[in-house]
């Protein structure tokens, strides 16, 4: 039997449920096992969401102990290589160096992962000793990980073109467009719009109800919006369920769900709504829309127009803009055959492009390539 290769995967494992951690869990339970002999390592320090990005107290005690840990697991395991996946805050990446150095001391190969777009708006921001940092756990890094084609431009300073790989999020999802239930007589005239997310302003949560507002009365009447996720802030909370009850607004709000619920959802749903103002990556809630068939109204952040084909499987309208939100509202609600149409378009899109097993391939390619130069020395 061929010897399978040692592969240290780092990352977090859900809760809280964030793209990086959704990730990191079909990776570590997909195919790509089958291909390389899969060392996870828990980078978790926040068991809730709100505690991403932040400085405590207790992180100064638990981050030694980890990185121990981590040199531990190079001494025992010797991978031939280590995926990386990277903050894109000051805090959170100076974390994320600590593990390619350590990483680089074994003189192992290592991959970044970057898991959304905002790297260059935060190194921007930035101090001068974050930016050197940057630069140098990039220059002894082996390659670089994107979520599209759009995104190999943040890069382009630091790797050369053949350095850069894209691998878009992939997964299995067993929703078919075929099993939507038929509405209750209570909703029966109802178009279902759905939102999935976070509840913070950045996922675009107050242009769709302020695009709710914007509808005319013959086109509100026609629909009913889910709403599931977690608020960030608490004065977030108290803003949005304010806004909804002086609007009289059609909104219905769930806590995160877990996979049955949301599958539950997506099957229902006629219309999925997910427009962020702010640089995402490749969110897996436009995959798991796509996968469940329904057309997609979002922006063009980070890597979402190479999954949301303006015209084709849904609509791109302009970032913070709930009244362009609400034109593709009315035009998806008033024309029933629209829907059809463009939900088929994503479910094939889908299937062709962002299946777990397309995206376990890509993986296994980069793995492949960037330790061939092991086996070329």
């Amino acid at each position: 039997m061929k010897h399978k290769k040692k592969v240290v995967i780092l990352g977090k494992l859900p809760p809280p449920y964030v793209g990086p951690a959704i990730a990191t869990e079909i990776i570590l339970n997909s195919r790509l096992k089958e291909r390389f002999d899969l060392v996870y390592f828990d980078t978790k320090l926040n068991r809730e969401i709100s505690g991403i990005g932040k400085l405590h107290p207790q992180k100064f005690y638990e981050l030694p102990v980890q990185y121990l840990k981590f040199f531990k697991v190079m001494i025992k395991e010797m991978p031939s290589l280590v995926l990386v996946p990277i903050s894109q805050s000051s805090w959170g990446f100076f974390k994320d160096g600590i593990f390619i150095l350590i990483s680089k001391l074994f003189g192992r190969k290592v991959i970044i992962h970057l898991r959304g777009s905002n790297i260059k708006n935060w190194l921007a921001g930035a101090g001068w000793f974050i930016n050197i940092y940057f630069r140098l756990c990039m220059k002894i890094s082996n390659a670089v990980i994107v979520l599209g084609q759009k995104l190999r431009y943040l890069f382009a300073d630091y790797f050369s073109d053949d350095k850069i790989f894209v691998v878009p999020n992939g997964g299995n999802y067993d929703i078919q467009p075929g099993e939507k239930q038929k509405p209750t007589e209570d909703d029966e005239k109802k178009v279902r719009l759905l939102y999935l997310g976070n509840l913070q302003y950045s996922k675009g949560i107050k242009d769709i109800l302020g695009a709710l507002v914007c509808l005319d009365n013959e086109t509100i009447s026609k629909v009913t919006l889910n709403v599931v996720g977690a608020f960030r802030a608490p004065e977030d909370k108290i803003e949005i369920i304010r806004e909804i009850i002086n609007f009289d607004l059609p909104v219905n709000l769930f806590p995160p769900a877990g996979k049955a619920l949301k599958m539950e959802l997506l099957s229902k749903a006629d219309i999925f709504v997910f427009p962020p103002r702010e640089p995402e990556g490749h969110p897996w809630v436009i995959i798991e829309a796509m996968a469940a068939g329904l057309p997609i109204i979002s922006t063009d952040q980070g890597a979402i127009t190479e999954s949301v084909l303006d015209g084709v499987n849904g609509f791109i309208a302009a970032p913070n803009n709930p009244e362009q939100i609400a034109e593709k509202i009315t035009m998806l609600v008033n024309d029933e055959e629209m829907r059809r149409r463009m939900g088929k378009e994503s479910r094939r899109l889908y299937e062709e492009n962002f299946t777990e097993d397309i995206m376990v391939e890509r993986l296994a390619k980069v793995f492949d390539e960037v330790m061939g130069e092991v086996r070329g020395q």
